[in-house]
C-alpha cells in the first residue's frame, strides 16, 4: 500500500508541480512587484512584504497570482491609510504596464492583472500583536512570517498535494461560498502532520469540534472552554498568531465530512483520479422531468438580478434569503413545507434560491386549534376573533376550542408572490437581506415550470450543474 501511495503521489507532484519556467516568471514579477512598491511606500514611512503562497513556493499551476502587504505606522488615520494604499498600488501597477481595479474587503485595495497575473497590493497597520489588531488583514504579517519560520522547504509538496486534493474536490478555499480549507490552513496543517498522508491519515479520526492547537497555547482542561468558544465550529486550528482565533472557523460540516471521507477513499486505495476534478455535466430536461417524477415535489426557483456587491457578502445574503423564504412558508397560518433548498448565482446577472417543497398545495379549509376550554381569558378573545367568520365552529375537539376558516393562500406559489411583491423597505422589516432586498423590488419571477428551468440551463450550462449536484447529492459515509 505505502508503495502504491508513494507512486500516485510523484505522478500527482509531476501534474500539479509548476513549470521552472512559470517559476521563473513569477518570482521575476513578484520581486520587481515588491522593488516598486518599497520605492512608492518609502514615500510614507512605510515597509513592505510579500506574502502569499509564491513565496514559499506552494502554489498550483493553473493561477499565478501574490500579494503585497503594505505596512503603515500605527498611529496613522483610517482614511489616510486608505487614501495612500491606493495611491501606492495604482502607481505600481501602472509601472507594470498592467491593469488595475479597487476591491474592498476591511479597507480598499488594488487588485492588478499583469498579463496572466494577478496581484494584489493591500493596505494594513504594523501593529505590534495579534491581539492589537486595528483591522483583519493586519495579522497577514505575522502568518507570513509564521509559515516562513515553521514550514520546511521538504514540505512544499505535501502543502501542494494537499491543496490540490482540496482543490479538486471543491473543498479549497474559505470564501463564502466554498467554506472549505484556506491556503494558510492547509499550510498551517502540514506544519502539523509534517506529511501529506499522515494529514489524512489524522482527518480519518477527527471528530466535529476537533480542536488542533499546534502551539499548545491552551492545555486539556481548557477544552471545554475552547468548545464554548467555537461553539458550532467542526474543526477548531487554534492560530498560532493569535490564541484566540480558530483558522478553520470558515470551513462548513459539508465540507468537514467530505474530508474525511476523500481521506479514507485515498488511503483505502491511492488513486491519482481523486486529485482532480471530475467534469460534471448540467442535467438536461428529460433528467430534471425524471427526477421530479421520481420525487413527486413541486421545485419552485425564485429568480432576480444578482445584487452588484462581492461574493462574500452576495452568498451568505443568498443563503440567508433561502432560509427566510422557508420561515414564511412554514409560518403557523400557512401550513407549506419546504423538503429542500439551495442557493445560486453566476456572481454577475443571475441569483436565484430553489425550493423543493414537501407541500406546496393545501385545502381550501384550514383547521385552526385555540385555547383549552379551561381557559377562560384566552378562549374569549379566540372566540371573538373567529365567532362570525368561521366555515364551521367555534366547537370542542377534545378540550380545546376549534374553528375551520377558508384559507387565504392555497399554493406556496401565490403565498411567496404576495410577501415579495412589496417594497424594498417593507421587504427589509421582513428580514430579507438589504441588497436582495432593493432587487426584488425592481424585479423576480417566480418559475416552477419545467420548460423554462430547462431554458435556464442552456443559458446558463453552471445552473445545469447546480442541479444536477441538488438532485444528486453524494454519500459522506
Amino acid at each position: 500500500m505505502v508503495k502504491d501511495c508513494n507512486k500516485v503521489l510523484k505522478e500527482v507532484l509531476k501534474e500539479i508541480t509548476p513549470s521552472k519556467e512559470d517559476k521563473k516568471q513569477l518570482l521575476t514579477l513578484a520581486k520587481k512587484s515588491l522593488f516598486l512598491t518599497k520605492k512608492e511606500a518609502k514615500k510614507y514611512k512605510a515597509k513592505v512584504i510579500l506574502a502569499g503562497s509564491a513565496t514559499r513556493d506552494t502554489w498550483l499551476p493553473g493561477k499565478k497570482e501574490f500579494d503585497i502587504f503594505v505596512i503603515f505606522p500605527e498611529k496613522l488615520s483610517v482614511k489616510k491609510l486608505e487614501e495612500f494604499g491606493l495611491k501606492i498600488g495604482k502607481n505600481v501597477i501602472e509601472k507594470l504596464n498592467g491593469k488595475h481595479t479597487i476591491e474592498y474587503a476591511q479597507h480598499p485595495y488594488v487588485s492588478g492583472l499583469i498579463g496572466d497575473t494577478d496581484i494584489d497590493i493591500v493596505p494594513c497597520y504594523g501593529v505590534k500583536s495579534a491581539e492589537d489588531l486595528k483591522s483583519a488583514v493586519d495579522r497577514t504579517p505575522f502568518h507570513v512570517k509564521y509559515i516562513d519560520k515553521k514550514l520546511p522547504s521538504k514540505a512544499k509538496d505535501d502543502v501542494r498535494l494537499f491543496k490540490q486534493f482540496c482543490r479538486a474536490n471543491g473543498i479549497y478555499g474559505a470564501d463564502t461560498k466554498t467554506e472549505g480549507f484556506s491556503g494558510y490552513v492547509c499550510e498551517l496543517l502540514i506544519i502539523k502532520y509534517k506529511k501529506f498522508v499522515d494529514l489524512l491519515k489524522a482527518a480519518v479520526n477527527w471528530k466535529p469540534g476537533e480542536i488542533i492547537d499546534i502551539e499548545k497555547f491552551h492545555s486539556g482542561k481548557d477544552s471545554h472552554k475552547l468548545k464554548n468558544m467555537f461553539w458550532n465550529q467542526v474543526l477548531v486550528l487554534i492560530d498560532p498568531t493569535d490564541k484566540n482565533r480558530n483558522t478553520a472557523a470558515a470551513v462548513s460540516a459539508k465540507n468537514f465530512f467530505k474530508l474525511k471521507k476523500l481521506a479514507k477513499e485515498f488511503l483505502d486505495k491511492p488513486a491519482t483520479n481523486l486529485f482532480f476534478e471530475k467534469k460534471s455535466h448540467p442535467l438536461t430536461e428529460e433528467e430534471l422531468i425524471l427526477s421530479q417524477i421520481k420525487r413527486r415535489a413541486e421545485m419552485i426557483l425564485i429568480k432576480f438580478k444578482a445584487p452588484a456587491v462581492v461574493p462574500d457578502i452576495l452568498w451568505p445574503q443568498l443563503r440567508k434569503f433561502g432560509d427566510r423564504l422557508q420561515n414564511i412558508l412554514e409560518e403557523v397560518d400557512y401550513e407549506f413545507k419546504v423538503l429542500g433548498k439551495d442557493v445560486y448565482t453566476d456572481e454577475k446577472e443571475f441569483a436565484a434560491v430553489l425550493l423543493e417543497m414537501e407541500v406546496s398545495k393545501l385545502p381550501k379549509v384550514q383547521k385552526r386549534i385555540g385555547p383549552s376550554v379551561f381557559d377562560s381569558k384566552d378562549a374569549k378573545r379566540f372566540l371573538d376573533k373567529y365567532k362570525d367568520h368561521a366555515l364551521a365552529g367555534p366547537f370542542v375537539e377534545n378540550i380545546y376550542w376549534t374553528v375551520e376558516v377558508k384559507r387565504k393562500f392555497l399554493t406556496a406559489r401565490e403565498k411567496l408572490e404576495d410577501s415579495l411583491r412589496k417594497t424594498a423597505d417593507i421587504l427589509k422589516a421582513k428580514g430579507i437581506p438589504n441588497n436582495i432586498a432593493d432587487e426584488l423590488e425592481n424585479d423576480f419571477e417566480i418559475i416552477s415550470e419545467n420548460d423554462r428551468m430547462a431554458q435556464l440551463m442552456k443559458e446558463d450550462p453552471n445552473f445545469g450543474i447546480f442541479l444536477r449536484k441538488y438532485f444528486e447529492k453524494e454519500s459522506l459515509i
